[in-house]
């Protein structure tokens, strides 16, 4: 009787380990690692380039070497962050707050490009920036991805016109956005009153029009 207890016992622990342990493993290598100099890896690799998005001078080639320290050590004093050259929880933190995965910067210029092209440029920034206001909002998720495929968000998404591919101006237009420029002042929503079939849009308070949006609150 112990011994069958016993064998029920291991088998249960085993289970266990194989079970929460890949979980577990799969959390902390979503975890970005802490960088300084000498790092040389994929964090890297992302750390120059959302530095660049933000407009640092800087060169992406996945190795920590001076020019990054520098450049990491001038975007911690622009933001308040303790200045040391190291990247850490807190810098993580603020500068994925501030800035895009290349991923999620190419469905950022898909999303502009598929529900703005033809419009002005600072209508198409206007439309990156209501999605990044979105992330900000309580009102909405918090990740970029999860904000453009939220259900009824965008009208590319239901379509698939999402999935054409963006040109320079819808880049650049991206780009803008995420370093600060936000023509339709703090917007959460836009619509074309030509179009548009909601009659609740026609309830939320209006900010300004840029070519045919509204953009709303």
């Amino acid at each position: 009787m112990k011994t069958a207890k016993k064998f029920i016992f291991f088998t249960l622990l085993f289970v266990i380990a194989f079970t929460v342990l890949p979980i577990q493993q799969k959390v902390e290598a979503a975890s970005p690692s802490v960088l300084t100099i000498g790092s040389q890896n994929g964090d890297v690799w992302d750390l120059q380039y959302r530095l660049r998005q933000l407009g640092y001078p800087i060169g992406i080639d996945g190795k920590f070497g001076f020019q990054t320290y520098k450049t990491v050590r001038k975007f911690q004093a622009d933001y308040g962050l303790a200045v040391d050259g190291i990247v850490g929880y807190q810098t993580w933190r603020i500068l994925k707050k501030k800035s895009l995965s290349k991923k999620e910067f190419e469905l950022l210029a898909r999303l502009v490009y598929s529900e703005a092209r033809g419009e002005p440029y600072k209508g198409q920034v206007a439309v990156a920036a209501v999605v990044l206001n979105r992330i900000d909002s309580n009102q909405f998720p918090n990740q970029l991805r999860s904000v453009i495929f939220q259900d009824g968000a965008f009208t590319a998404v239901a379509d698939g016109q999402l999935w054409l591919t963006p040109n320079q101006t819808a880049k650049n237009a991206a780009l803008d956005a995420i370093r600060g420029w936000d023509p339709s002042y703090d917007a959460l929503y836009y619509f074309n009153p030509k179009t548009a079939t909601s009659k609740w849009i026609w309830t939320r308070p209006q900010i300004v029009k840029i070519g045919n949006h509204i953009f709303t609150r």
